[in-house]
């Protein structure tokens, strides 16, 4: 079978793998010289803590494992099964995290609570105070900066896929796609995972997608100077993930700038061993143009006082943009848009952690 896959992401690419590992012959199309939207301006998290019981939590789960083999093979996509923290500084963020233990898919997870000192033997670098951690085995990093030109490396070599930067589709039918250079690529299937890029030929295909757009904001340090063995979270992060019940946080309002932003302190170290912080969360449109100050001031702040030193000086900042799917059931949109054609689409944050099992989900639906 001849597959052609639209979107150079992660979603893209992870289609591509899995339908070259069936023994696919895949064109894949990205309308940038390279993938340049949320799956590269992401933490690289391969986050399982967060997820909702159910259908999220098992594809999450199977995602972990499959990006654990595809690291093995893939070296260059940086995969470490490094764990989390989520660092606890109130009686209130306790009691969340001991309420997320005394779920049935704890141990699944890989959760349990740590002391502080636990956790700074876990993790030295966590010298503020803070009165516990929730750990998470399972949690683990990729490079996503690099990831997907690595990817795209072993799959040249298989001989039966062909990257096609600087494309843009502008028609898709029974027989393949049309691009904005007038060629025709054949298919006996297309797939379009064209992320947060929801206009033009998407709306045309789907024009009801119970999809939105989320906006937010990150930055990059320099170098820490030493390790961050595990990825960290502030307490904040229970108010956004589905696993967790935060009513105990309900007495505890968030600071201002962050209750404006939805904001929640993630820090991950790269591999060259700055920091990627973050984030915001905005939903309604239209988006800002520019970056405002006080949620970097904020994560800064937060950060600081969780590692009990001075943040690294920020040397890069950016916004990203993911497609999110409204029914928070949904762990991605997929739907046939024209025959031969389907559209995935919507995984939010979930994208860099769920794709590769969201892309399983595909094959396997679409017997590859």
């Amino acid at each position: 079978m001849r597959i052609v896959i639209v979107g150079g992401g992660v979603l893209g690419t992870m289609h591509a793998w899995h339908a070259v590992e069936r023994g696919h012959e895949v064109v894949h199309l990205e309308r940038e010289a390279e993938a340049r939207g949320a799956s590269v301006r992401n933490f690289g998290l391969v986050w399982v803590s967060g997820r909702a019981e159910g259908p999220e939590l098992a594809t999450a789960l199977r995602a972990r494992q499959l990006w654990e083999e595809i690291g093995a093979r893939v070296p260059g996509v940086g995969f470490r099964g490094n764990g989390s923290l989520t660092l606890c500084r109130t009686e209130a963020e306790l009691e969340v995290a001991r309420t997320a233990l005394a779920r049935d898919s704890a141990a699944t997870r890989g959760w349990r609570l740590l002391s502080p000192a636990e956790a700074r033997a876990l993790n030295p670098a966590l010298r503020g105070s803070f009165l516990g951690a929730l750990h998470c085995a399972l949690d683990g990093a990729v490079e996503s900066r690099v990831a997907l030109p690595a990817l795209r490396t072993l799959l040249e070599a298989s001989g039966r896929y062909a990257w096609r930067p600087g494309r843009e589709v502008r028609d898709v039918s029974a027989d393949g796609v049309v691009d904005d250079h007038g060629e025709t690529h054949a298919g006996d299937q297309v797939v379009l995972a064209t992320g947060a890029a929801l206009s033009g030929l998407v709306r045309e295909l789907a024009p009801a997608l119970p999809v939105r757009r989320v906006w937010l904001q990150m930055a990059q340090t320099e170098p820490l100077g030493e390790p961050l063995t595990t990825s960290v979270a502030d307490a904040d992060s229970f108010r956004y993930y589905p696993a967790y019940d935060a009513a105990p946080l309900a007495g505890q309002p968030q600071p201002p700038v962050a209750a404006e932003h939805a904001m929640q302190l993630l820090m991950v170290q790269r591999l060259d061993g700055g920091l990627t912080i973050g984030d915001t969360h905005a939903y309604a449109e239209p988006f800002p143009f520019d970056q405002v100050e006080a949620p970097y001031d904020h994560v800064t702040q937060v950060a600081s006082e969780l590692l009990g030193r001075p943040l690294p000086r920020i040397v890069r900042r950016w916004h990203g943009v993911y497609a999110q799917c409204l029914d928070p059931a949904a762990v991605a949109h997929r739907s046939q848009v024209r025959p031969g054609a389907w559209l995935v689409t919507g995984p939010g944050g979930r994208g860099m952690t769920c794709s590769p099992a969201i892309a399983e989900q595909t094959a396997e639906e679409l017997a590859w």
